[in-house]
């Protein structure tokens, strides 16, 4: 599945207003009600062998909870916010806490602190290793989406340390925030996982494609290339 993906290396997270948009939204949004509910159904036979393989691979929970930032709902124009906002002191989104399947060792950045995944992990569990290869893992991000946190469709949510980081040396990662976070996104059928500033800017672009151009139709094309990808275990670490 080909995605045509503008070469600019600063687009505008530009948004469309109107009646059209307003429709537009709310369509995406009763999509996301009925896939995750209907998702939830489907797998929770699923979940509940997942939940005890990984309660019996290592001690610790079933499930791994982390903050995230989510939408800015903030009525101001597209662009950073000025340095006295509050939003930018929250990372420029509403904090929220996203859900997964732990797969990783309890306390896993310890002696690290908060730093990205790498290939061949070391902190990742055996079990950890299978969900993340399957992106199991996400699953109950599902229950995000139906709280209205995420939508099935958009750019990742990043954590607070990274997005004020990444922020410093990319002026237009804050306009990801303009719309809700995704279980998946663009980027993530077009690019790996983060690694270094250069592979995070190139999933920018991605991100900003989407925000200008996101409609249901191109929702629909991630949501295939997404199961493509699951398949064939592509990206997984």
């Amino acid at each position: 599945m080909n995605f045509v993906i503008l070469p600019s290396a600063r687009l505008a997270a530009g948004q469309d207003t109107g009646e059209g948009r307003a429709l537009e939204l709310f369509f995406k949004r009763t999509l996301d009600i009925l896939a995750a509910s209907l998702g939830i159904l489907l797998i929770f036979p699923v979940c509940l062998i997942v939940a005890l393989a990984v309660k019996l691979d290592s001690p610790g929970p079933v499930f791994y909870a982390q903050e995230r930032v989510g939408i800015n709902r903030r009525r101001r124009p597209t662009g950073n916010p000025p340095d006295n906002d509050r939003r930018k002191a929250d990372c420029f989104g509403r904090p929220f806490t996203i859900y997964k399947f732990r797969s990783m060792v309890t306390d896993a950045e310890r002696s690290t602190g908060p730093v990205w995944a790498s290939a061949c992990d070391s902190r990742v569990t055996r079990v950890g290793k299978f969900l993340r290869h399957s992106r199991l893992d996400e699953t109950p991000q599902l229950w995000n989406v139906l709280r209205g946190e995420m939508s099935l469709v958009g750019p990742r949510p990043e954590r607070p340390t990274f997005v004020q980081s990444l922020t410093a040396s990319l002026p237009d990662y804050p306009k990801r925030c303009s719309a809700l976070p995704g279980i998946t996104g663009l980027a993530q059928v077009k690019s790996q996982y983060d690694t270094s500033l250069e592979s995070a800017n190139r999933k920018l672009q991605y991100d900003l494609y989407y925000l200008k151009n996101g409609r249901i139709l191109l929702d629909l094309k991630i949501m295939a290339a997404t199961v493509k990808v699951m398949a064939r275990g592509e990206g997984a670490r």
